[in-house]
C-alpha cells in the first residue's frame, strides 16, 4: 500500500514537471489557460474546471477558460465568480458560501457537480485569477488535493503573468505598427548596416517601392539620390562619425527617381523631391541599434516654389510692358518742343487707354486667381444670360483688333438663355477668342458656335492654329501654363486665361474641354452650362 502511494506521488511529480515545462514554453494566453485548466482537473481526477481572470485594476473577474463545461452553460456559473473575492485566511467561510452557490448552479446546469476547489493565481502578491476544479456524483477530492494544486497554481500564476505581459507587449507592438503604417508621413527603419527593416504605406506611395520590395534592401538602393539640395547625405554623416554622443538628427533633402514597374501605380519612373530626417536609436551601451527615418514628400512644395518664381517672372514682364508703353506715350505727349496734331493726340491717347485696359485686365486676372486659390471665388448670378449676344459682343471687340482673322458666329435660333454671371461668362469667351487669335499667327477663321442639349448648352471656339502638342495637353488648364514653343515665347500673356476660364465654368456647374479639329489644323475649346 505504501509502495503504491509512493508510486502515485512519483507519477504526480513527473506529471507536474512535464506540465511545468509546457507552461514555460507557451506564451499565447488562451492556449496556456487551456493547459493549466486541463492539468488542474486531471491532477486531482476532477470532473470539470474553470479559470476566471481579474480585470486589470479591479477585483472583477471574467471567465477566461472552461473544461468539461458546455459553453452554453457558462453563464450559470456567474454566481461562483461574482461577489465572492478571494482573501487569504477567510477561505473557510468563503468555501461554505461557494458550496451553497454550487448547489444552485448544479440544479440549473444539471451537470451533477457536487464539490468545488478554488485556488488563487497569485503573482507578486496580487490575485490575478482563480482556478475552479469541480467534482461530480459521490466522488470526493483526495485529502491533499488542495495542497497538491497550490504549488502548481503558483507556477501557473507566473506563466499566466508572463503570457499577459507578452500579450500586452504584442498588442502595443501591433498598435505601434498600425500607427506607423497609417501615418501620413513616410517612415523607414534601418538596421546598423542600413538595411530596410520597416517601410510604411505612405512611403510606398511616395517612392513607388512596395514594402515587400524595399524590406531587406540597402538604403541607397531604395533612396537613390539623383540630386542633393543639402551639403551631405546619410553616408557622409556616417563617415564623419555620426551619431556622436548627444548627436542631433540629420536632415537630407534632394530628388530621387521612382522605379518603373507597371504592377505598381506609383512606380512611374517620375522624379520626386524628398526631405528625410534621420534619428539614431542607440542601445544601453551607446551603440546604434537602428536608424529611424521620417520622410516628407516635398514635390508639391517645390512645384509651388517654382510656380511662385514663374508668377514673379510673368507678372513683372506683363506689367512692365503696358507700363512702359503708357509712360513712353505720355512722355512724348508732354514734350514742350512739339506741337502735336489732334489726330496724333487722339491716336496716342487711344494707345494709352488700350494699354491701361490691358493693365486692368491683367490685375483683374491676378485678383481672380488669388480668389480661386483662397476659395473666395463667387458668382453674381443673373436671371437671364444670352450667350449668343455675349458672343456677338466679343466678336465685335476682336474684329477691330485684327485684320488677319475672320470671326464667325453660328448659334441655332432656339438657343435658350441660361442663369449665370454675365460678366464672368463674357470673360471666358474673351479668353478663348484671345487665345485662338494668338495661336493662329498666319490668320484664318475663328468660329464661335453653340449647341443645345436636353440638360445643358455648349459654346465652342474653334481656330485653325498651331494646335496643342500631346505632351502639353495634361497641363493646359494649369495656372501660368503656356505652350512651350517659339510662338508662345513671342506672344504676350500670363497663362492665367484658361485657368480662370475653367474655374468660372466649373463654378457654374459646367465643364470645359478641348480637342484637336478633325477637319483640319487647330483646336476647339468647348464649355457647357446647365440649362435653367
Amino acid at each position: 500500500m505504501a509502495r503504491a502511494l509512493v508510486d502515485i506521488r512519483i507519477l504526480q511529480r513527473e506529471y507536474l514537471l512535464a506540465i511545468s515545462r509546457a507552461l514555460t514554453a507557451e506564451l499565447e494566453l488562451p492556449d496556456l489557460l487551456r493547459i493549466i485548466l486541463k492539468a488542474s482537473v486531471e491532477f486531482v481526477s476532477g470532473r470539470a474546471g474553470m479559470i476566471a481572470l481579474a480585470e486589470p485594476g479591479s477585483e472583477t473577474l471574467r471567465v477566461a477558460a472552461i473544461y468539461g463545461i458546455p459553453p452554453h452553460l457558462v453563464d450559470y456559473f456567474a454566481p461562483l465568480v461574482q461577489g465572492l473575492p478571494y482573501h487569504e485566511g477567510t477561505e473557510d467561510e468563503a468555501n461554505r458560501e461557494l458550496m451553497r452557490r454550487l448547489k444552485q448552479v448544479a440544479d440549473k446546469a444539471d451537470l451533477g457537480l457536487t464539490q468545488v476547489l478554488r485556488l488563487p493565481l497569485v503573482s507578486r502578491g496580487e490575485v490575478i485569477g482563480l482556478i475552479y476544479v469541480f467534482q461530480s456524483g459521490s466522488y470526493y477530492f483526495v485529502e491533499d488535493a488542495q495542497s497538491l494544486l497550490r504549488s502548481f497554481a503558483e507556477q501557473a500564476a507566473i506563466a499566466v503573468r508572463n503570457a499577459q505581459l507578452y500579450q500586452q507587449i504584442n498588442k502595443e507592438k501591433q498598435r505601434l505598427d498600425a500607427i506607423l503604417e497609417q501615418s501620413a508621413d513616410g517612415v523607414m527603419i534601418l538596421d546598423p548596416d542600413l538595411r530596410v527593416k520597416v517601410f510604411n504605406k505612405a512611403l510606398s506611395h511616395m517612392t513607388g517601392w512596395t514594402a515587400e520590395e524595399a524590406i531587406g534592401r540597402h538604403h541607397n538602393e531604395v533612396i537613390d539620390w539623383q540630386a542633393l539640395k543639402t551639403d551631405s547625405d546619410l553616408d557622409d554623416a556616417l563617415d564623419d562619425g555620426w551619431p556622436l554622443p548627444g548627436a542631433a538628427h540629420i536632415y537630407v533633402e534632394g530628388d530621387i527617381r521612382r522605379p518603373h514597374n507597371e504592377r505598381h501605380v506609383e512606380a512611374d519612373g517620375a522624379v520626386i523631391s524628398l526631405g528625410i530626417t534621420y534619428a539614431p536609436l542607440v542601445d544601453e551601451n551607446g551603440r546604434m541599434a537602428d536608424i529611424i527615418a521620417n520622410v516628407r514628400d516635398l514635390t508639391r512644395y517645390r512645384e509651388e516654389e517654382s510656380l511662385q518664381k514663374t508668377f514673379i517672372s510673368v507678372v513683372s514682364h506683363e506689367l512692365k510692358t503696358p507700363v512702359s508703353i503708357i509712360k513712353g506715350y505720355a512722355g512724348t505727349l508732354r514734350r514742350q518742343d512739339a506741337n502735336w496734331s489732334r489726330e496724333i493726340m487722339d491716336e496716342s491717347l487711344s494707345v494709352i487707354e488700350e494699354e491701361a485696359d490691358q493693365l486692368t485686365d491683367l490685375i483683374d486676372n491676378l485678383l481672380e486667381t488669388s480668389r480661386v486659390q483662397a476659395g473666395t471665388f463667387s458668382l453674381e448670378i443673373s436671371e437671364e444670360v444670352v450667350l449668343p449676344r455675349l458672343a456677338a459682343s466679343v466678336a465685335r471687340k476682336f474684329r477691330t483688333q485684327t485684320d488677319k482673322h475672320t470671326i464667325e458666329l453660328n448659334f441655332p435660333p432656339d438657343y435658350p438663355s441660361v442663369m449665370g454671371d454675365e460678366r464672368r461668362l463674357k470673360q471666358v469667351l474673351n479668353n478663348l477668342v484671345s487665345n485662338a487669335i494668338k495661336y493662329t499667327p498666319d490668320g484664318g477663321e475663328i468660329r464661335m458656335s453653340g449647341a443645345v442639349h436636353s440638360r445643358y448648352v455648349t459654346v465652342s471656339v474653334s481656330d485653325a492654329g498651331i494646335g496643342i502638342p500631346e505632351h502639353e495637353k495634361p497641363r493646359i488648364f494649369q495656372q501660368f501654363s503656356r505652350l512651350d514653343n517659339a510662338l508662345s515665347r513671342k506672344t504676350e500673356g500670363t497663362g492665367l486665361g484658361l485657368f480662370l476660364s475653367k474655374a468660372i465654368v466649373e463654378a457654374h456647374n459646367g465643364r470645359i474641354w478641348f480637342n484637336t479639329n478633325d477637319d483640319g489644323p487647330g483646336t476647339t475649346f468647348t464649355f457647357s452650362i446647365p440649362r435653367g
